[in-house]
Protein backbone atom coordinates (compact mmCIF):
# COMPACT_ATOMS: atom_id res chain seq x y z
CA UNK A 1 0.00 0.00 0.00
CA UNK A 2 2.89 2.41 0.61
CA UNK A 3 3.39 2.74 -3.14
CA UNK A 4 -0.20 3.91 -3.39
CA UNK A 5 0.27 6.44 -0.59
CA UNK A 6 3.59 7.66 -2.02
CA UNK A 7 2.17 8.27 -5.49
CA UNK A 8 -0.89 9.98 -4.07
CA UNK A 9 1.05 12.32 -1.74
CA UNK A 10 3.69 13.14 -4.37
CA UNK A 11 1.03 13.91 -6.97
CA UNK A 12 -0.92 15.93 -4.42
CA UNK A 13 2.07 18.13 -3.54
CA UNK A 14 2.87 18.75 -7.22
CA UNK A 15 -0.75 19.48 -8.14
CA UNK A 16 -1.29 21.69 -5.09
CA UNK A 17 1.85 23.70 -5.87
CA UNK A 18 0.84 24.09 -9.53
CA UNK A 19 -2.69 25.25 -8.65
CA UNK A 20 -1.26 27.67 -6.10
CA UNK A 21 1.14 29.25 -8.62
CA UNK A 22 -1.64 29.61 -11.21
CA UNK A 23 -3.96 31.27 -8.68
CA UNK A 24 -1.22 33.62 -7.52
CA UNK A 25 -0.16 34.64 -11.03
CA UNK A 26 -3.75 35.28 -12.09
CA UNK A 27 -4.60 37.14 -8.90
CA UNK A 28 -7.55 34.88 -8.17
CA UNK A 29 -8.81 34.40 -4.63
CA UNK A 30 -7.67 37.69 -3.12
CA UNK A 31 -7.98 37.45 0.65
CA UNK A 32 -5.75 40.38 1.71
CA UNK A 33 -7.57 43.63 2.42
CA UNK A 34 -6.43 47.06 3.60
CA UNK A 35 -7.05 45.83 7.16
CA UNK A 36 -5.04 42.61 6.75
CA UNK A 37 -6.21 39.04 6.08
CA UNK A 38 -9.88 38.27 5.55
CA UNK A 39 -9.83 34.91 7.32
CA UNK A 40 -13.26 33.83 6.12
CA UNK A 41 -12.34 34.44 2.48
CA UNK A 42 -8.98 32.73 3.02
CA UNK A 43 -10.64 29.64 4.50
CA UNK A 44 -13.01 29.31 1.53
CA UNK A 45 -10.12 29.88 -0.88
CA UNK A 46 -8.02 27.26 0.97
CA UNK A 47 -10.81 24.66 0.87
CA UNK A 48 -11.31 25.17 -2.88
CA UNK A 49 -7.61 24.73 -3.62
CA UNK A 50 -7.18 21.93 -1.06
CA UNK A 51 -9.99 19.68 -2.24
CA UNK A 52 -9.36 20.44 -5.93
CA UNK A 53 -5.75 19.34 -5.51
CA UNK A 54 -6.74 16.18 -3.66
CA UNK A 55 -9.33 15.09 -6.23
CA UNK A 56 -7.04 15.82 -9.19
CA UNK A 57 -4.40 13.68 -7.46
CA UNK A 58 -6.94 10.90 -7.04
CA UNK A 59 -7.90 11.01 -10.72
CA UNK A 60 -4.23 10.85 -11.73
CA UNK A 61 -3.21 8.13 -9.26
CA UNK A 62 -3.61 5.08 -11.50
CA UNK A 63 -1.91 6.75 -14.49
CA UNK A 64 0.96 8.01 -12.29
CA UNK A 65 1.52 4.58 -10.76
CA UNK A 66 1.69 2.86 -14.14
CA UNK A 67 4.09 5.44 -15.58
CA UNK A 68 6.41 5.75 -12.59
CA UNK A 69 6.66 2.01 -11.93
CA UNK A 70 6.59 0.99 -15.60
CA UNK A 71 3.78 -1.45 -14.86
CA UNK A 72 2.98 -3.95 -17.60
CA UNK A 73 -0.81 -4.19 -17.61
CA UNK A 74 -1.99 -7.69 -18.51
CA UNK A 75 -4.77 -7.93 -21.09
CA UNK A 76 -7.17 -10.55 -19.65
CA UNK A 77 -8.40 -11.33 -23.16
CA UNK A 78 -4.96 -11.45 -24.76
CA UNK A 79 -2.07 -13.92 -24.70
CA UNK A 80 -0.70 -14.63 -21.22
CA UNK A 81 1.84 -16.98 -19.74
CA UNK A 82 0.74 -19.32 -16.96
CA UNK A 83 1.97 -17.07 -14.15
CA UNK A 84 0.23 -14.00 -15.54
CA UNK A 85 -3.00 -15.95 -15.99
CA UNK A 86 -2.78 -17.17 -12.40
CA UNK A 87 -2.38 -13.60 -11.06
CA UNK A 88 -5.23 -12.25 -13.19
CA UNK A 89 -7.52 -15.09 -12.07
CA UNK A 90 -6.61 -14.46 -8.41
CA UNK A 91 -7.37 -10.75 -8.65
CA UNK A 92 -10.64 -11.33 -10.50
CA UNK A 93 -11.77 -14.06 -8.12
CA UNK A 94 -11.04 -11.91 -5.06
CA UNK A 95 -12.69 -8.89 -6.67
CA UNK A 96 -15.90 -10.77 -7.42
CA UNK A 97 -15.95 -12.10 -3.86
CA UNK A 98 -15.53 -8.53 -2.59
CA UNK A 99 -18.51 -7.36 -4.66
CA UNK A 100 -16.51 -5.32 -7.18
CA UNK A 101 -18.47 -5.25 -10.44
CA UNK A 102 -15.78 -4.04 -12.84
CA UNK A 103 -12.56 -6.00 -12.59
CA UNK A 104 -9.42 -4.03 -11.69
CA UNK A 105 -6.56 -3.75 -14.15
CA UNK A 106 -3.85 -6.24 -13.24
CA UNK A 107 -0.18 -5.50 -13.78
CA UNK A 108 3.33 -6.73 -13.05
CA UNK A 109 6.36 -4.49 -12.79
CA UNK A 110 9.93 -5.72 -12.97
CA UNK A 111 11.60 -5.00 -9.67
CA UNK A 112 13.46 -7.27 -7.23
CA UNK A 113 11.63 -5.71 -4.28
CA UNK A 114 8.87 -7.75 -2.65
CA UNK A 115 5.98 -5.38 -3.11
CA UNK A 116 2.40 -4.97 -4.30
CA UNK A 117 -0.03 -2.08 -4.40
CA UNK A 118 -3.56 -1.13 -5.39
CA UNK A 119 -4.59 2.29 -6.61
CA UNK A 120 -7.19 4.09 -8.69
CA UNK A 121 -9.88 6.76 -8.39
CA UNK A 122 -12.73 4.33 -7.72
CA UNK A 123 -13.64 0.67 -7.29
CA UNK A 124 -14.46 0.48 -10.99
CA UNK A 125 -11.26 2.20 -12.15
CA UNK A 126 -8.61 0.49 -10.11
CA UNK A 127 -5.27 -1.23 -10.57
CA UNK A 128 -3.62 -4.09 -8.67
CA UNK A 129 0.10 -4.43 -9.41
CA UNK A 130 2.62 -6.91 -8.05
CA UNK A 131 6.39 -6.91 -8.39
CA UNK A 132 8.38 -9.65 -10.06
CA UNK A 133 10.28 -9.94 -6.78
CA UNK A 134 7.11 -10.82 -4.89
CA UNK A 135 6.22 -13.53 -7.40
CA UNK A 136 9.73 -14.98 -7.23
CA UNK A 137 10.03 -14.94 -3.44
CA UNK A 138 6.56 -16.02 -2.30
CA UNK A 139 4.62 -19.22 -2.66
CA UNK A 140 1.11 -19.24 -4.14
CA UNK A 141 -0.67 -19.10 -0.78
CA UNK A 142 1.31 -16.03 0.30
CA UNK A 143 0.75 -14.31 -3.06
CA UNK A 144 -2.98 -14.97 -2.71
CA UNK A 145 -2.96 -13.39 0.75
CA UNK A 146 -1.14 -10.30 -0.53
CA UNK A 147 -3.55 -9.90 -3.46
CA UNK A 148 -6.54 -10.34 -1.15
CA UNK A 149 -5.15 -7.54 1.03
CA UNK A 150 -4.82 -5.19 -1.97
CA UNK A 151 -8.30 -6.03 -3.29
CA UNK A 152 -9.65 -5.30 0.21
CA UNK A 153 -8.19 -1.78 -0.06
CA UNK A 154 -10.17 -1.29 -3.28
CA UNK A 155 -13.37 -2.78 -1.85
CA UNK A 156 -13.04 -0.60 1.28
CA UNK A 157 -12.80 2.55 -0.87
CA UNK A 158 -9.59 3.56 0.86
CA UNK A 159 -8.44 5.86 -1.95
CA UNK A 160 -11.63 7.92 -1.79
CA UNK A 161 -11.54 8.28 1.99
CA UNK A 162 -7.83 9.08 1.72
CA UNK A 163 -8.73 11.83 -0.76
CA UNK A 164 -11.28 13.38 1.59
CA UNK A 165 -8.72 13.33 4.41
CA UNK A 166 -6.06 14.81 2.12
CA UNK A 167 -8.52 17.55 1.11
CA UNK A 168 -8.96 18.55 4.75
CA UNK A 169 -5.18 18.45 5.32
CA UNK A 170 -4.62 20.51 2.16
CA UNK A 171 -7.11 23.11 3.36
CA UNK A 172 -5.17 23.64 6.57
CA UNK A 173 -1.86 23.58 4.67
CA UNK A 174 -2.98 26.32 2.27
CA UNK A 175 -4.60 28.34 5.08
CA UNK A 176 -1.62 28.25 7.45
CA UNK A 177 0.97 28.71 4.68
CA UNK A 178 -0.65 31.99 3.61
CA UNK A 179 -0.87 33.31 7.14
CA UNK A 180 2.80 32.46 7.72
CA UNK A 181 3.79 34.00 4.38
CA UNK A 182 1.83 37.18 5.16
CA UNK A 183 3.61 37.50 8.49
CA UNK A 184 7.01 36.89 6.84
CA UNK A 185 6.35 39.55 4.21
CA UNK A 186 5.80 42.14 6.97
CA UNK A 187 9.47 41.90 7.98
CA UNK A 188 10.92 43.10 4.66
CA UNK A 189 10.84 46.36 2.75
CA UNK A 190 7.52 47.21 1.13
CA UNK A 191 8.87 46.85 -2.41
CA UNK A 192 10.18 43.36 -1.62
CA UNK A 193 7.04 42.19 0.22
CA UNK A 194 5.18 40.78 -2.85
CA UNK A 195 8.20 38.69 -3.90
CA UNK A 196 8.83 37.42 -0.37
CA UNK A 197 5.13 36.67 0.04
CA UNK A 198 5.07 34.67 -3.21
CA UNK A 199 8.18 32.62 -2.37
CA UNK A 200 7.17 32.15 1.26
CA UNK A 201 3.79 30.70 0.28
CA UNK A 202 5.48 27.99 -1.83
CA UNK A 203 8.07 27.19 0.84
CA UNK A 204 5.60 27.09 3.74
CA UNK A 205 3.09 25.12 1.70
CA UNK A 206 5.62 22.38 0.88
CA UNK A 207 6.85 22.31 4.50
CA UNK A 208 3.32 22.11 5.92
CA UNK A 209 2.42 19.45 3.32
CA UNK A 210 5.23 17.28 4.66
CA UNK A 211 3.96 17.76 8.21
CA UNK A 212 0.40 17.11 7.06
CA UNK A 213 1.49 13.82 5.53
CA UNK A 214 1.98 12.52 9.09
CA UNK A 215 -1.81 12.59 9.45
CA UNK A 216 -2.16 10.66 6.19
CA UNK A 217 0.43 8.12 7.37
CA UNK A 218 -1.47 7.62 10.63
CA UNK A 219 -4.69 7.00 8.72
CA UNK A 220 -2.85 4.60 6.42
CA UNK A 221 -1.66 2.55 9.41
CA UNK A 222 -5.22 2.41 10.73
CA UNK A 223 -6.59 1.22 7.36
CA UNK A 224 -3.94 -1.51 7.05
CA UNK A 225 -5.57 -3.45 9.88
CA UNK A 226 -8.91 -3.21 8.08
CA UNK A 227 -7.35 -4.40 4.81
CA UNK A 228 -5.79 -7.35 6.66
CA UNK A 229 -9.20 -8.33 8.00
CA UNK A 230 -10.70 -7.91 4.54
CA UNK A 231 -7.90 -10.02 3.06
CA UNK A 232 -8.58 -12.71 5.65
CA UNK A 233 -12.26 -12.73 4.69
CA UNK A 234 -11.42 -13.06 0.98
CA UNK A 235 -8.50 -15.50 1.01
CA UNK A 236 -8.91 -17.09 4.41
CA UNK A 237 -7.37 -16.17 7.73
CA UNK A 238 -4.58 -18.75 7.43
CA UNK A 239 -3.43 -17.46 4.02
CA UNK A 240 -3.46 -13.86 5.18
CA UNK A 241 -1.37 -14.71 8.24
CA UNK A 242 0.92 -16.84 6.08
CA UNK A 243 1.40 -13.89 3.70
CA UNK A 244 2.34 -11.57 6.58
CA UNK A 245 4.69 -14.15 8.09
CA UNK A 246 6.33 -14.61 4.68
CA UNK A 247 6.80 -10.86 4.38
CA UNK A 248 8.24 -10.79 7.88
CA UNK A 249 10.68 -13.62 7.16
CA UNK A 250 11.81 -11.98 3.93
CA UNK A 251 12.28 -8.58 5.58
CA UNK A 252 14.30 -10.08 8.42
CA UNK A 253 16.46 -12.06 5.99
CA UNK A 254 17.23 -9.05 3.81
CA UNK A 255 17.88 -6.92 6.90
CA UNK A 256 20.35 -9.49 8.20
CA UNK A 257 22.06 -9.87 4.82
CA UNK A 258 22.41 -6.18 4.00
CA UNK A 259 22.00 -3.82 6.97
CA UNK A 260 19.22 -1.95 5.15
CA UNK A 261 15.51 -1.37 5.61
CA UNK A 262 14.25 -2.88 2.39
CA UNK A 263 10.50 -3.14 2.82
CA UNK A 264 8.08 -5.86 1.93
CA UNK A 265 4.97 -4.01 0.86
CA UNK A 266 7.15 -1.08 1.97
CA UNK A 267 7.00 -2.16 5.61
CA UNK A 268 10.39 -1.33 7.01
CA UNK A 269 12.26 -4.16 8.63
CA UNK A 270 13.98 -1.66 10.92
CA UNK A 271 11.47 1.02 11.67
CA UNK A 272 13.12 4.42 12.11
CA UNK A 273 9.96 6.10 13.35
CA UNK A 274 6.38 4.94 13.65
CA UNK A 275 5.26 8.47 12.73
CA UNK A 276 6.76 8.17 9.25
CA UNK A 277 5.56 4.63 8.61
CA UNK A 278 2.58 3.93 6.37
CA UNK A 279 2.20 0.44 7.86
CA UNK A 280 1.95 -0.93 11.41
CA UNK A 281 4.58 -3.38 12.58
CA UNK A 282 4.11 -6.81 11.01
CA UNK A 283 4.07 -8.49 14.40
CA UNK A 284 1.15 -6.29 15.47
CA UNK A 285 -0.74 -7.09 12.27
CA UNK A 286 -0.21 -10.82 12.71
CA UNK A 287 -1.25 -10.68 16.36
CA UNK A 288 -4.50 -8.90 15.52
CA UNK A 289 -5.40 -11.45 12.86
CA UNK A 290 -4.61 -14.34 15.18
CA UNK A 291 -6.89 -12.81 17.82
CA UNK A 292 -9.71 -12.31 15.25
Amino acid sequence: MAKRIFFFILTNVLVLTTITIIFMLTGAGNYITANGIDYGALLIFSAIIGFTGAFISLLMSRWMAKKMMNVKVIDPDGPMNSRERQIVEMVHRMSRAAGITKMPEVGIYHSPEVNAFATGPSKNRSLVAVSAGLLNEMDDAAVEGVIAHEVAHIANGDMVTMTLLQGVVNTFVVFLARIAAFVASRFVKEEMAPIVHFIAIIVFQIAFSILGSLVVFAYSRYREFHADRGGADLAGKDKMIHALRSLQAYTNRVSDEKDTAIASLKINGKRKSALFSTHPDLSDRIARLEAK
